[in-house]
């Protein structure tokens, strides 16, 4: 695998080194001493996976905090999707920083989502299929979630949002006090 650090300390996108022969290829998705020689956190308490009916669809952003507090690790198995985190931690120097990363199943490429950072997406294709390794059980006591067109963000969706859940709709602005 192939580590490369975002903007965003503790953020990793992670690539593969396939190695191909005759019967086509092989790579390690995840190697919990790789892991924790870049200083990431290897659990994997639950894995999940969602898909998306129509381009457009948008989850996010979500996010939970302490005792609870998630790692992840997304990566896109079908179609492509558009992925982005915001830095949710008080005492970090990129506080309230986002990225956005395009995980497609043609690149294979995953994403490395710290704790205290809230995540979401947007399918770009039809059909868009995503895998999750959840470092942390999920704990709906402790879920936290900032609405995806919040001007405090300025995220720039690539697409106009087509279907959106409720609750995501429903998020609450930022308003610069920690929760």
């Amino acid at each position: 695998m192939k580590f490369t650090e975002t903007k965003l300390n503790g953020a990793f996108i992670i690539d593969l080194e396939i190695r191909e022969d005759d019967r086509g290829g092989f790579a390690r998705t995840f190697c919990a001493q790789e892991f924790e020689a870049h200083g990431l956190k290897p659990t994997v308490a639950q894995c999940n996976l969602s898909f998306n009916h129509k381009a457009g669809t948008l989850r996010g952003m979500h996010y939970q905090v302490a005792p609870a507090c998630e790692t992840k690790l997304i990566r896109c198995t079908k179609g492509a999707i558009y992925d982005v985190i915001i830095d949710m931690r008080p005492e970090s120097p990129t506080y309230c920083q986002h990225i956005g990363v395009e995980l497609t199943a043609d690149n294979r490429r995953s994403l490395y989502v710290p704790e205290m950072f809230a995540h979401g997406y947007q399918a770009l294709t039809d059909g868009a299929e995503v895998v999750y390794q959840v470092g942390e059980f999920y704990t709906p006591g402790y879920e936290r979630g900032w609405r995806y067109d919040d001007p405090a963000f300025g995220i720039q969706w690539p697409l106009p949002v087509t279907v959106i859940s409720a609750k995501d709709a429903a998020w609450r602005l930022f308003d610069a006090v920690p929760v």
